[in-house]
């Protein structure tokens, strides 16, 4: 989902942030303190404001690389160029390192300039020795039809990234969850949508069987690698009703076959995912175009595993209905500290989309919660 705006939450100096983008004041690396941005411009070495949108930061032997989609800036003609990249040594001072994963000026070709990359997620697999970068991708000219995952590898972080494929997910598997009874269960395509029959046929798998043949619609999505070393594809699936959780092979580069349904009917999308005290923990958002909404928050106690949506909103206090005018799109941990990395979306000029990054705190229960710092908080990560 993209979300709209928004007021202007604009914090003057913050955690020794300059107007430039660069910073006050030196930091050892072995003591990496998390910056906190609330949606000020945030610019890069080439003094523009980082243009990397519903991504991800991966950190590699002491660098950290900011993957994330290059947008247009909402003049006529601008589009988007593919997956951007910035790096950075310090989360603070960011290098524009162009792009890794390049539109193609390709007439058929599936990353045709005009198609849409969304939600670009790396992960390093130390088996092939290969960076994997997964994306949501639709095709030029079809809108949000296609809803396919797209994959691509690199030798090094900082790519150039070699297009693989782009397909639906898991064709002809059921999922993992989904009962014997509910997949021989019949469904009327024709049910009038949102009645509680359509809802009861829903919660059956009626868009499972329905997306079977080709695959399962994949949008929104994360990756999230295991502390046993597997990796899975988290995705708003089945026209955004239901997300679904598809295991990776070891070579991160495509799907075993394993998957299950989360919250079916639920409206989840921009799936974010952590694992705390042995628990995992998914803060999503609803689906409401552009506008902005209330998180969700899901817990399970394994990934494959039985979720429960929980019925409270993990961001807390002012702003907390619309999650501080955002929408997620990464958990990043960094030692024993996890933030929220999320967008706060412009759609009349998506370049200058403003980033927000929220510190991940648990209360007395173990709940994650969202809570917008003021100015003049710190948070730093354990080292």
């Amino acid at each position: 989902m993209k979300n709209g705006i928004f007021k202007a939450s604009v914090v003057g100096a913050l955690l020794g942030i300059t107007a430039s983008g660069c910073s006050t004041a030196s930091r050892e690396k072995t003591d990496p303190q998390m910056p906190l941005l609330l949606g000020e411009t945030l610019l890069a070495d080439d003094s523009v404001h980082v243009n990397a949108h519903g991504g991800m930061i991966m950190e590699k032997d002491g660098v950290f690389y900011w993957y994330g989609e290059h947008r247009g800036d909402g003049t006529p003609g601008s589009m988007q160029q593919g997956v951007s990249l910035y790096t950075s040594s310090d989360l603070r001072n960011w290098k524009n390192r162009g792009i890794v994963l390049q539109l193609l000026d390709s007439v058929g070709h599936p990353l045709e300039l005009g198609c849409k990359i969304e939600r670009p997620k790396v992960v390093y697999n130390p088996t092939t020795g290969k960076y994997v970068m997964w994306f949501h991708h639709e095709l030029k000219d079809r809108g949000y039809a296609a809803a396919q995952a797209g994959v691509a590898v690199a030798d090094t972080p900082e790519g150039p990234f070699e297009f693989i494929r782009s397909a639906r997910v898991n064709p002809g598997v059921y999922p993992e969850n989904l009962s014997e009874e509910d997949r021989n269960a019949a469904w009327d395509p024709e049910m009038e949508w949102w009645s509680e029959p359509w809802y009861g046929q829903l919660r059956q798998g009626s868009f499972v069987k329905r997306d079977l043949d080709g695959g399962q619609m994949a949008r929104d999505m994360t990756i999230y690698v295991d502390k046993d070393g597997r990796a899975y594809h988290i995705y708003s699936s089945e026209d955004n009703l239901t997300l679904q959780i598809a295991e990776l092979d070891p070579t991160y580069t495509d799907h075993t076959g394993r998957y299950i349904r989360v919250a079916p009917g639920g409206h989840n999308e921009a799936p974010t995912l952590m694992e705390h005290d042995g628990t995992y923990w998914m803060i999503t958002s609803g689906c409401t175009g552009w506008a902005p909404n209330a998180a969700r928050l899901l817990r399970a106690d394994s990934i494959m595993g039985e979720w429960t949506q929980l019925d409270v909103n993990p961001a807390r206090g002012e702003g907390a209905e619309t999650t501080f005018d955002t929408q997620g799109t990464y958990i990043m941990k960094i030692g024993d500290s996890f933030t929220f990395m999320a967008d706060r979306w412009n759609p009349e000029n998506l370049g200058d989309s403003r980033h927000v990054w929220i510190p991940v705190k648990f209360d007395e229960s173990g709940n994650p919660y969202l809570e917008m710092p003021v100015d003049t908080e710190t948070v730093t990560a354990e080292p």
